[in-house]
């Protein structure tokens, strides 16, 4: 009877405890911590291991120069340091601390985290005090020259493409998506936008049939995106690796440039694969152009369907066509023999044309490519496909990956954070490739940390080897464990 009545009270002391904590479901926190190394981020190690196995330790130490003194973290531990943040999911410096706590993953990783201060220090090593003199006089949009740390950065980015390329031999068709995203920041030294508030305007080129980023150029918020586009299109064809065979290029209005566009139709092109680019851009609807298009007959109008006969679905209000246009602009091919480009016009025109005003009725858009081969339909929705492949990686960058968050005011630091943002998502690319099941090709960095980076564990030590005890299902420990092996076998077992 005394039994029952020490259960029953202590039953009502645990309840009152459960209550003074906040919580509703029948569950209390002991507040004495674990004495056991255990980590809810097992997984994470895949990430650092796919960055030795491509063998980015020795081009960060040879290509990274910022130590003054032989003390605290290498070049090379910092740039893992922050490869793990950012796969993790941390967005900002302070969540160093967080990752700090996690003795497991220190455990697994042989070191203990960098402090925010410590990463803070890191950052700003990359920033010039002096880029300011550099700007040419009266000039207010500007992309100021990169510093030898970040161009060292970007050394190492594409020494780990050219590697890819090694692992994953079969992918040779590359084509280059060029485009720039807005990153909006409150930092009082960020510039103004076009589109009104502050911030950043990055550009990347991306390898569309792989999602890898090739090249990016980090600039202010008031460079027009379509100011100097030819470098960095010139960066992401030179960091194709070898394998590739056939180049491909498709970019918006911002590409329409009289520079690129010369590069593009070269055969010859200095800076570039030698032989033939395909491109497709989006024209800028000059009032030449204009009035080419509405002096197409209505005959010559042709609906745009998408491939397989299925009509445009991107808006069930409006109808799309699409029509040849014989136009040649002025500062056309640099070159004489070259052929002229071909200009596809479209049509889009709101169905309910009676409820709108009649200068709205119709709206008008040009694509122009070197292509003459392929239908005028087959061309446009190529060209559309840019908008699922760069565009996603904008989002990804900027809502998985830490690069919408920027996390001060110096630029020099700000592009460096950006740069690694794009090296840690080319590493999840790798990864994917070289080394996970199939069924992760498509995978975005929230998928997989849910189904790989967060894997309990508890890590304990027998004699002098570490040992990983994970509490996962047998089949997704199986996968781990396979992941583990393709990352350092010779060729990656990359998808049909």
């Amino acid at each position: 009877m005394m039994a029952f009545h020490l259960r029953k009270r202590e039953c009502a002391m645990s309840r009152k405890k459960m209550m003074a904590q906040g919580g509703m479901l029948p569950f209390t926190i002991d507040e004495e911590p674990l004495k056991e190394r255990l980590t809810a981020r097992a997984g994470l190690p895949l990430i650092v291991e796919m960055f030795r196995s491509l063998g980015l330790s020795t081009v960060v130490s040879s290509e990274v120069k910022l130590k003054e003194r032989n003390r605290g973290f290498t070049e090379v531990e910092m740039v893992e340091e922050y490869v793990v943040l950012l796969a993790a999911g941390g967005e900002c410096l302070d969540d160093f601390s967080i990752l700090a706590g996690d003795e497991g993953l220190e455990a697994l990783l042989e070191r203990k985290r960098p402090s925010p201060e410590a990463a803070r220090d890191f950052l700003y090593k990359f920033h010039d005090e002096k880029m300011e003199e550099k700007r040419p006089s009266g000039q207010k949009a500007w992309v100021p020259p990169e510093t030898p740390p970040l161009i060292g950065l970007g050394k190492v980015s594409r020494e780990m493409i050219r590697r890819f390329g090694e692992r994953v031999p079969t992918q040779k068709i590359a084509t280059v998506d060029q485009d720039a995203t807005v990153i909006e920041s409150r930092k009082r030294e960020a510039l103004s936008l076009y589109e009104g508030g502050r911030g950043y305007q990055p550009q990347v080129a991306i390898w569309a049939e792989t999602q890898i980023v090739l090249a990016d150029e980090f600039r202010d918020g008031n460079v027009p995106a379509g100011m100097d586009v030819l470098p960095l299109a010139k960066n992401a064809f030179a960091a194709l690796p070898a394998t590739v065979q056939e180049f491909n290029y498709r970019g918006d209005s911002a590409s329409y440039n009289h520079d690129l566009m010369n590069w593009l139709r070269d055969g010859d092109r200095v800076g570039g694969p030698k032989g033939f680019i395909r491109f497709a851009i989006s024209a800028d609807m000059s009032e030449a152009l204009q009035k080419k298009i509405a002096a197409i007959p209505e005959s010559d109008w042709q609906s745009l369907h998408r491939p397989g006969g299925k009509a445009d679905p991107v808006d069930a209000n409006e109808e799309r066509h699409w029509a040849e246009v014989e136009f040649v602009p002025s500062g056309g091919p640099a070159k004489k023999d070259v052929q002229p480009d071909r200009y596809l016009a479209i049509r889009i025109r709101d169905r309910q044309q009676d409820l709108l005003d009649k200068a709205a009725r119709v709206r008008h858009l040009a694509v122009v490519t070197n292509e003459w081969k392929w239908a005028g339909d087959k061309v446009i929705w190529w060209h559309r496909e840019k908008a699922g492949t760069v565009e996603m990686t904008h989002d990804i960058l900027k809502n998985e990956v830490g690069a919408g968050v920027l996390p001060c005011g110096r630029y020099g630091a700000n592009a460096a954070w950006f740069r690694l943002c794009v090296l840690t998502w080319n590493l999840m690319v790798a990864l994917k490739w070289i080394a996970l099941p199939p069924e992760f090709l498509d995978a975005r960095p929230k998928r997989l940390r849910f189904a790989f980076f967060t894997l309990a564990a508890r890590v304990t030590t027998s004699g002098r080897q570490t040992l990983l005890r994970v509490a996962a299902a047998i089949a997704r420990l199986a996968a781990f464990i396979q992941a583990r092996c393709a990352i350092w076998s010779p060729v990656g077992c990359a998808p049909d």
